[in-house]
């Protein structure tokens, strides 16, 4: 198949702010109660909120897109096909049962290795972004774009999970590059990918990620005009563990300075 058409990129995104706003109303109606949580074999948590949004996800997409394959952090991957949609019901659990409001549901779609569409859910921030490849990226209807910012010493610098670098040889170019910018922060998850997109952040920096907490923001930062590689400044596959995500015009010194880590 040619690659797809803006039409069905249209309603493929429609059919997934609709399946995005079915997770929310499951995960808001958890939020505040009671529910389960468990530890999954790599111990991270997960809750009843975490399964049945991604039932409810599933639901959705499997009736527009009957063909398609699905991916999904809590049931895994079925199907096969051109089309993949990439799923994380919860992005954010550990955040969600110490009822801190920085969790999201994640939604992106691959067609052949490429993304292609990505929603970003956070409802209890009351914020959807979403983008679709040529589209433009868009919060809750307001067209997204990233700043200007051409110097570093101006930059906004926010880091999410780090582990892996902290232990690896290229933990000091990051501390450099925290002295060379304006501010440090460390908003995490969804949210310094939403600030980055609007022009609030310039740069993102984090070691341990996995493609489903990644992919949807990807497409949103992309089409906002920003440039979102990992930690070598490669481009996003399913193996992605790392992201760089900046400005245009601060990406490249960026990567620059952690040229030849080897643990991302």
């Amino acid at each position: 198949m040619n690659a797809p058409e803006a039409a069905f990129l249209d309603r493929a995104l429609d059919i997934a702010r609709h399946a995005a706003q079915a997770a929310a109303q499951v995960i808001d109606g958890y939020y505040r109660g009671q529910y389960r949580a468990e530890l999954k074999s790599d111990a991270t948590p997960v809750t009843e909120a975490d399964v049945e949004a991604e039932r409810a996800i599933r639901a959705v997409l499997r009736e527009a897109f009957p063909d398609h394959a699905i991916h999904g952090e809590e049931q895994g991957r079925d199907g096969d096909g051109d089309f993949l949609w990439l799923v994380d019901p919860l992005d954010g659990t550990k955040s969600f049962v110490r009822r801190n409001p920085v969790f999201s549901t994640q939604i992106a779609l691959m067609h052949r290795a490429e993304l292609v569409l990505g929603v970003s859910c956070a409802s209890q921030f009351g914020q959807m972004a979403w983008a679709r490849r040529g589209g433009g990226a868009f919060l809750d209807g307001v067209p997204l774009q990233v700043a200007a910012t051409a110097d570093i010493s101006e930059a906004v610098v926010s880091t999410g999970n780090l582990k892996s670098l902290a232990r690896g040889p290229r933990w000091s170019a990051l501390g450099e590059l925290l002295i060379d910018a304006n501010r440090g922060r460390g908003y995490g998850d969804f949210l310094h990918y939403h600030l980055l997109a609007q022009g609030s952040v310039d740069v993102v920096i984090e070691s341990d990620v996995n493609i489903l907490d990644i992919a949807a923001l990807s497409v949103i930062v992309r089409e906002a005009g920003g440039l979102f590689t990992d930690l070598h400044g490669a481009p996003l596959d399913m193996e992605t563990r790392s992201v760089l995500a900046a400005v245009p015009a601060l990406h490249a010194g960026v990567l620059e300075r952690f040229k030849g880590w080897s643990h991302a």
